[in-house]
């Protein structure tokens, strides 16, 4: 499962081993005992990568695989490439724009997608420093 933790100024992408299904009754039964709400909605999650990272033309044919239409990309402008992922958003309010958006998809598509923004994160960081 990946899950992308949306903060005001930020984004955090992740694998995490447990099944989409465990992850949200784990989730859901945390609200419960604290006392907090909680919204679910199916939604998408978009993020920018470069399109001149290595790899990107493995998940375009790792796209065009997929047949359940869980990622979608799209050329931004001649620097970026968008990914669109379907999954679901965890709000404690449906009117935040802070919140955790989970999807599922094959394990080789959500490592190598989280390897791809990994490596996104590292060259903007490099970049920032020099």
């Amino acid at each position: 499962m990946l899950k992308l933790t949306y903060t005001e100024s930020s984004f955090y992408l992740e694998c995490v081993t447990l099944s989409l299904e465990e992850w949200v009754a784990q989730r859901v039964i945390l609200a419960l005992r604290v006392g907090q709400s909680l919204c679910i909605e199916p939604s998408t999650a978009s993020f920018l990568l470069p399109v001149d990272l290595p790899g990107i033309e493995v998940l375009k044919a790792e796209v065009k695989r997929d047949d359940r239409g869980i990622i979608a990309l799209c050329a931004c402008d001649a620097e970026y490439i968008e990914v669109t992922l379907r999954g679901s958003w965890l709000l404690d309010s449906s009117k935040d724009a802070v919140g955790v958006f989970v999807t599922t998809m094959s394990d080789r598509a959500e490592f190598f997608l989280h390897k791809l923004w990994q490596e996104a994160q590292e060259s903007s960081a490099s970049v920032l420093s020099e």
